[in-house]
C-alpha cells in the first residue's frame, strides 16, 4: 500500500526514531523545516512543509550503557519496534537523529522494508570532496568503540580521529543531556582546537547533543555537523520524484 503522499504528488512522508535526546529530535525538525525549499513566487504555507511521523520514544535502552560501559540493556530490538510502527503508520522511509544509534542500524534495516537514511555514511558522503586529511570527529566515545565513523570514512578514503579526552566529551553530551549547554561548550571547542591541531582537514560534528552547540562552534578548518546533512538528506528524499535508495 502506498504512503500518503507517494503517488498523488505530494512529499513522501519521513519516519523519525527519535528520543535519543528528544531536544535534539526536535532540532532535527526544525531543520528540516529550514532547508525545506520556498515555494516560488508566492507565501510560504503549511502545506508548503513535509509530513513526517516521529516516535519521540525517550525510553529506548541507554546507547551509552550499552556500548561503552556494557552494562545496560541492547537498543537494538527496540529501534527495531520502533521502525515497525513508524512503517505501519505509512512512512515512506526512516531517520535517526542520533549517531551512536547507528551502531545498531542493521537492527532497523532487518526490521522493515524502507530504506533507512544513515546520516553517518552521508556524513561521510558530504566530506569526500574536501582536501584530504583526516576527519576529526566531535561525539561520544561510543561511535570510537564502535568503529562507525572509521568505518563509513574508510570506505571513502579518509581516515578518522578522536579526541583525547573521552571522558570530557561523554560528560559534555551528558551535560547537554540535562539541560546545561553552556558546560559543555568549552568541552566541545577545546576538542575541535586539539583534531585541527592534530591535522585534522573537517570536522565531524558526530552527536546530535553537540549539534545543538554547533552553529556557533569556532574552527580553523570546515565543520560539517550530521544533523545537517540529515536534514537535507531527508528534504531530498522528500521531494524527489521517487525514493532513494536504501
Amino acid at each position: 500500500m502506498a504512503s500518503e503522499g507517494e503517488g498523488d504528488g505530494g512529499p513522501r512522508i519521513l519516519g523519525v526514531l527519535g528520543g535519543m535526546g528528544p531536544e535534539a529530535t526536535i532540532l532535527l525538525m526544525q531543520r528540516i523545516l529550514e532547508a525545506t525549499p520556498a515555494p516560488a513566487g508566492r507565501p510560504r504555507d503549511d502545506a508548503d512543509h513535509l509530513p513526517l511521523l516521529v516516535d519521540n520514544n525517550t525510553q529506548v535502552p541507554s546507547r551509552i550503557r550499552h556500548l561503552v560501559e556494557g552494562t545496560g540493556e541492547d537498543p537494538g530490538p527496540t529501534l527495531a519496534a520502533m521502525a515497525r510502527r513508524l512503517e505501519a503508520a505509512g512512512a515512506a522511509a526512516l531517520a535517526m537523529p542520533c549517531n551512536t544509534a547507528h551502531a545498531y542500524a542493521g537492527a532497523i534495516r532487518e526490521a522493515v522494508r524502507l530504506p533507512f537514511l544513515d546520516m553517518v555514511a552521508l556524513t561521510a558522503d558530504a566530506a569526500a570532496p574536501l582536501p584530504a586529511g583526516p576527519a576529526g570527529i566531535l561525539a561520544s566515545p561510543a561511535t570510537r568503540i564502535t568503529g562507525i565513523f572509521a568505518a563509513a570514512f574508510a570506505a571513502r578514503g579518509r581516515e578518522v580521529i578522536h579526541p583525547a579526552d573521552e571522558a570530557a566529551m561523554l560528560g559534555a553530551v551528558r551535560a547537554v543531556k540535562a539541560g546545561q549547554g553552556e558546560r559543555a561548550r568549552p568541552v566541545l571547542e577545546a576538542a575541535a582546537a586539539e583534531l585541527a591541531g592534530a591535522g585534522a582537514a573537517v570536522l565531524i560534528v558526530g552527536c546530535s547533543e553537540f549539534s545543538l552547540l554547533s552553529r556557533g562552534l569556532a574552527a580553523t578548518v570546515p565543520v560539517i555537523d550530521t544533523l545537517d546533512v540529515l536534514a537535507a538528506a531527508a528534504v531530498r528524499f522528500a521531494l524527489a520524484p521517487r525514493p532513494l535508495p536504501a
